[in-house]
C-alpha cells in the first residue's frame, strides 16, 4: 500500500513540476536571416573553398611522412616485443634449469 502512495505522490510531484517549467517558442527567435544562407551566397566563390593541386600535394606528402612515421614506429615495437619474448624465454629455461637441479 506504501508503494502505491509513493507512487502516487512522485507523480503528483512530477506533474507539478513539469506544470511550473516556461518556454519560449522558438519561431520568435528564428528568422530567415539567422538559419539559412540564400542559394545565391551559398554557390558564390567566396562562400565556397576550392581545393588546390598544391593542397592535395601537400597533404599526401604530410600523409605519406605519417605513414611513415607509423611503419617507423610500429617496427620499432615489434622489435621490442620480440626483445622481451625473448628475453621471457631464457628467464623461463634458467627457471626450468633452477628447478630441475633442486
Amino acid at each position: 500500500m506504501k508503494k502505491i502512495a509513493y507512487t502516487a505522490v512522485a507523480a503528483a510531484f512530477a506533474l507539478a513540476l513539469s506544470a511550473c517549467g516556461g518556454t519560449d517558442k522558438a519561431s520568435e527567435d528564428v528568422t530567415a536571416d539567422n538559419v539559412e544562407m540564400p542559394a545565391d551566397e551559398a554557390m558564390s566563390s567566396d562562400a565556397v573553398a576550392t581545393p588546390t593541386a598544391d593542397d592535395a600535394a601537400a597533404a599526401a606528402t604530410d600523409a605519406a611522412a605519417s605513414s611513415s612515421d607509423a611503419a617507423d614506429s610500429t617496427k620499432a615495437a615489434a622489435d621490442d616485443a620480440e626483445a622481451a619474448a625473448n628475453d621471457a624465454a631464457a628467464a623461463a629455461e634458467a627457471a626450468t634449469k633452477a628447478a630441475e637441479k633442486n
